[in-house]
């Protein structure tokens, strides 16, 4: 397992892989400790997750530092992730018990209710993009619930997972309520199957999902998928073009381009198009690329190396098959795995860059000759994570219902937010997380009968 830094190609640190010895006892420890911590109230649950908090925010530099060093995000964004943790803890040490108090449904009995149990051991498989914020949304709501988690996380964020391993220890939490194991693909499959593991949570690639799926089917357990997007940002005639061009600029090239929710599809009216292309050109010209520690840096380098080639690839493919390229397009010559900030126009379906999830900072404009089109061109994707609209916000509010996605963003872009369910429809995944719909995916809905 080892770390390098994006921004200059050199190992930070390299880490030790656990063996099936490992995860035999780190799974004997998490069933151990879900007996005692599923009697835990929410009341002391709450306590700890507020102490995490609390240190998240204490902290916030120096999580930020780990992210930047091993992944490459701008070090504000990374500032502004940490805080968004202790916001997921906070917010669901004060409402989690609300979500999950017994509903009392009037029947025929003397009393009828549903209640809400936790499941046991939960497997989480994370990814790098968002390496702390991934995690705590996650972690947040199952934990409340009474689950206990092991995670698996990208291995290019390895210090990542020690420190938020370290993290829970700090706050107070139980050793084995939280977990972390650096193993391959072939021991998660093994976890999977293992009946102590009562559900999974994936964040990644269709690929993964795919995979996980077909495996928590095969052992009959409950899995959440948040998976790729392709998300449209519709450009229509009537919308603030100034804030439609600040936000459409932050919505794809924050994180570096590297975000499932990163607006990637920019589908604009026809009667707009020029003048949208135009000033969209020199926003992204104007972006300062560089060191990602540096405060003023807009757009750092793509995480890996493998990334960037594939991001190069897709690029060259949609200019070969005819769009243009009026900026960027190429990798930058300096030590790391920096690739400009690329806009790519007249792209149409069938080109990669309509097709597939582009990941890293390239957006490509679709002429689209009015809404309908536009709406049709928006929903021609096999994913459906989320989408946004730049309109007036009664007509945005008219054709939210149109659109085929997990959330639909009318003058702002697609983000995710404590208080409301996350998550894609068709190839971008199943399930929700966050507010209550995601902390009722890893629980019992127990119906209780008493006559």
């Amino acid at each position: 397992m080892r770390s390098v830094n994006p921004a200059t190609g050199q190992v930070i640190e390299e880490f030790l892989p656990h063996t099936g010895a490992d995860m035999e006892q780190r799974l004997t420890r998490a069933q151990e400790t879900y007996r005692q911590w599923r009697t835990t109230t929410f009341s002391e649950r709450g306590e700890l997750f507020r102490n995490l908090a609390q240190l998240l925010r204490d902290r916030s530099d120096r999580y930020a530092r780990r992210m930047t060093a091993e992944m490459g995000k701008p070090i504000a964004q990374a500032r502004s992730e940490a805080e968004k943790c202790a916001w997921v803890c906070d917010y669901f040490a004060d409402n989690g018990a609300t979500f999950l108090e017994d509903k009392h449904i009037e029947t025929d009995a003397t009393d009828s209710r549903v209640q809400y149990e936790p499941l046991g051991p939960i497997l989480a498989i994370m990814p790098w993009n968002f390496p702390f914020w991934q995690v705590f949304r996650f972690a947040a709501p199952t934990l409340m619930a009474g689950n206990v988690a092991i995670l698996k996380h990208a291995a290019n964020v390895s210090g990542c997972a020690e420190d938020i391993t370290e993290l829970f220890g700090e706050a107070g939490f139980p050793e084995g309520v939280f977990d972390n194991l650096f193993i391959g693909h072939d021991l998660v499959e093994e976890m999977i199957a293992d009946e102590r593991i009562r559900g999974v949570a994936l964040t990644g690639s269709v690929r993964a999902g795919r995979a996980v799926g077909a495996q928590a089917g095969r052992a009959i357990k409950p899995c959440v998928l948040e998976l790729g997007g392709s998300d449209p940002f519709i450009v229509l005639d009537d919308c603030d073009m100034d804030w439609t061009i600040e936000r459409g600029t932050f919505a794809r090239m924050m994180n570096n381009g590297q975000s499932c929710i990163a607006a990637k599809r920019f589908i604009i009216e026809d009667s707009v198009y020029d003048e949208f292309v135009d000033r969209f050109t020199r926003a992204i010209e104007d972006l300062t690329v560089g060191d990602p520690g540096v405060d003023t840096t807009d757009v750092g380098p793509m995480a890996r190396e493998d990334l960037r080639d594939e991001l190069h690839d897709q690029v060259t493919r949609s200019i070969d098959a005819g769009a243009n390229c009026p900026v960027g397009g190429q990798r930058l010559d300096r030590p790391g795995y920096y690739y400009a900030p690329t806009l790519l126009t007249e792209v149409t379906p069938g080109m990669a860059t309509f097709d597939e999830e582009t990941f890293g900072p390239v957006a490509a404009a679709i002429r689209a000759d009015d809404v309908d089109h536009a709406i049709e061109l928006a929903n021609q994707s096999s994913f459906g994570l989320g989408a946004s609209i730049w309109t007036t916000p009664e007509r945005g509010n008219k054709l939210a219902s149109r659109l085929e996605a997990g959330a639909v963003f009318v003058n702002e872009l697609v983000k995710s937010d404590p208080r409301l369910p996350f998550g894609g429809i068709k190839d971008s995944g199943i399930g929700r997380e966050l507010s209550a719909q995601g902390i009722r995916e890893f629980v019992n809905v127990k119906t209780v009968y008493c006559r």
